[in-house]
């Protein structure tokens, strides 16, 4: 937003507003001056502005009621209130109101440009930060959870079910499944959208930086009167805090969370005062709580506090279906963060690959994959020799596999599971089509059949 900004002025004395109009549009604001206040609030739902200039006493409707329509229907449109019968009552009624300003006639040319600059200013932020939560909630909502497996399905549903409360969610999953991007979309869907998220990764820090980190401190200063820090919990006061990997917290901070989850009051570290704060919490964990509730590694009232609603995000190797979406939606993505005009698709042999691998990563990495090949691929076509080697190269696929496995193992039981996993794959790369992949796996189709229900593979 420009000088050009857009000003309403709004006064029953037409001379009067002639002037102001003038003054304004000389300075290179456009103005529309009105001196009827019913037209001016008609006006205001028609029309976009940045500011409103009202006179307080006017027949019919006054600029105290001008101010609580704009503040109830367009509140980020800051309010300057003229009055020629100003008081120190008035000018705090008016702002208690949400008034930006209050100015008293006669006023300077310059004090009154002045605060119209001060009120485009705070338009223009307004401005910047809808925008920023229309381009969060475009790249973090709920849309974005994306697939159509009945895991990911699962979660879309649980998440716009979960947003409107303040009900604490605990997510689970391997690293890499979009824990926080869950978190997000719970945020962004929420009634707190427009106040922060913060996320904490709780093994980032040791256990005594943490402890600052969430709850703030308090530390003797030369000024005599404490230095204080606001923690992350005090950081997300009306929006969302995001802890990740919950069961890394100690003993200590558990005890402390525990009391935050309960009571919603905390003290900083060296402080002594009580904080009251509104917090909805979104917790994540890779590792499993109840068994860590039984080892004695985690408190079991702490776990009965998070574990309120509970949602898993299935690693990409169990929820196959999706990565063909997710290629699709990543590709959308980079072509956009990185301003390319040019069309960009995988192969269909490259996209069996894709989804064929196990993804030890999960998400993330398959992310990191399709970045480099729509970046550094010429042409539009990605193909299967684009994809990286540990992608298409089978042989290096199987001994890792192999090397991930424990010494200890039942031999038979794991050569089943090799098997069904080998079959699957065949099916995918042959585009499910059974005559082809029995092909791949030379051997008959009958015996394909017959190991398709052995196993029980309907699809992928």
């Amino acid at each position: 937003m420009s000088e050009s900004a857009h000003i309403l002025v709004i006064d029953d004395e037409k001379n009067y507003l002639l002037v102001l109009q003038t003054l304004l549009e000389d300075e290179g604001y456009t103005v529309t001056a009105i001196n009827d206040p019913e037209t001016a609030l008609a006006f205001l739902q028609e029309s976009e502005v940045d500011v409103v200039v009202t006179d307080m006493k006017m027949p019919g409707v006054s600029g105290m009621e001008i101010l609580r329509q704009v503040k109830k229907q367009l509140p980020h449109i800051p309010v300057l209130i003229m009055t020629a019968f100003g008081s120190i009552e008035s000018a705090v009624e008016t702002m208690k109101y949400g008034a930006f300003d209050y100015i008293t006639k006669p006023f300077s040319n310059d004090e009154l440009l002045l605060s119209i600059h001060n009120a485009v200013e705070l338009a223009k932020a307004h401005r910047q930060y809808r925008l920023l939560q229309e381009a969060m909630q475009e790249r973090f909502g709920v849309h974005t959870l994306v697939g159509r497996s009945r895991n990911i399905v699962q979660v879309r549903q649980m998440v716009e079910r979960a947003a409107p409360g303040r009900t604490t969610v605990l997510i689970s999953g391997e690293t890499g499944t979009g824990k926080e991007m869950a978190a997000r979309a719970i945020h962004l869907a929420s009634p707190r959208k427009e106040k922060p998220f913060v996320a904490v990764d709780c093994t980032s820090l040791s256990a005594d930086a943490l402890d600052r980190e969430l709850f703030g401190s308090e530390t003797p200063s030369s000024a005599g009167s404490p230095a204080i820090r606001r923690g992350r919990i005090e950081q997300a006061d009306g929006g969302t805090l995001f802890l990740d990997e919950l069961a890394a917290l100690s003993p200590d901070l558990q005890v402390k969370l525990l009391r935050v989850l309960q009571d919603r009051k905390f003290e900083r570290v060296g402080g002594s005062a009580s904080i009251d704060v509104d917090v909805r919490f979104v917790m994540a964990t890779t590792e499993d709580l109840q068994q860590k509730v039984a080892e004695g590694a985690f408190r079991e009232d702490l776990y009965y506090r998070v574990n309120v609603v509970q949602m898993h995000m299935q690693p990409l190797r169990e929820r196959r279906e999706d990565i063909p979406l997710l290629v699709a939606h990543f590709v959308d993505k980079i072509r956009q963060d990185n301003n390319m005009t040019e069309q960009k698709s995988f192969s269909t042999q490259a996209l069996n690959y894709l989804t064929g691998y196990d993804w030890p990563g999960n998400i993330r990495q398959l992310e990191n994959i399709v970045e480099n090949c729509v970046v550094l691929v010429p042409g539009s076509v990605i193909g299967e020799e684009d994809l990286p080697a540990e992608i298409r190269d089978e042989e290096s696929q199987f001994k890792s596999a192999v090397d991930l496995l424990p010494v200890q193992l039942d031999l038979a039981d794991t050569l089943k599971k090799i098997e069904a996993a080998i079959i699957r794959r065949a099916l995918v790369r042959a585009d499910l089509v059974q005559v082809k992949a029995a092909e791949l796996l030379n051997i008959s189709k009958s015996l394909l059949q017959y190991k398709l229900k052995k196993y029980g593979i309907t699809g992928h």
